[in-house]
C-alpha cells in the first residue's frame, strides 16, 4: 500500500526536529537488512533517504543516478552491497549519523 503524503511529510518533520528519532530511523533500517529482512529495511531506508538528503542529493553524493537508487529500493529492487553500503555510508556521513555494531549472543525462547 503506498504511503499517503501525509505521512510522509509527518516523518520528515520529525525526522528534522528529532534527532534520536532520525537515528533510530536508519538504525532500524539497517538492522531490518541485517535480521534478513531487506523488503522492510528497503522501505524505511527509503523513507530515511526522502526525509533527509533525498534521492537526488544522495545520487549526486555516490555518483548514481537518482532513478537507479529508487529502483535498487523499490519492491522488486535488488541492490548490490556495494551500492547499499555506500549509500549507508554517505547517509552517516550527511546526516552525522555513526552506526555502530555490537556482536551478542542469539537467544532462543
Amino acid at each position: 500500500m503506498p504511503l499517503t503524503r501525509e505521512f510522509k511529510e509527518t516523518v520528515k518533520a520529525r525526522v528534522e526536529a528529532d534527532a534520536e528519532f532520525r537515528a533510530a530511523l536508519l538504525s532500524e533500517a539497517v538492522e531490518a537488512l541485517l535480521e534478513g529482512d531487506v523488503d522492510t529495511g528497503k522501505v524505511v531506508l527509503r523513507d530515511y533517504i526522502n526525509a533527509t538528503v533525498g534521492f537526488e542529493g544522495l545520487a549526486e553524493d555516490i555518483g548514481k543516478q537518482p532513478k537507479s537508487l529508487m529502483r535498487m529500493l523499490s519492491e522488486a529492487g535488488n541492490p548490490s552491497a556495494t551500492n547499499l553500503f555506500a549509500m549507508i555510508s554517505q547517509l552517516q556521513k550527511a546526516t552525522g549519523i555513526q552506526l555502530h555494531v555490537q556482536a551478542g549472543s542469539a537467544t532462543t525462547a
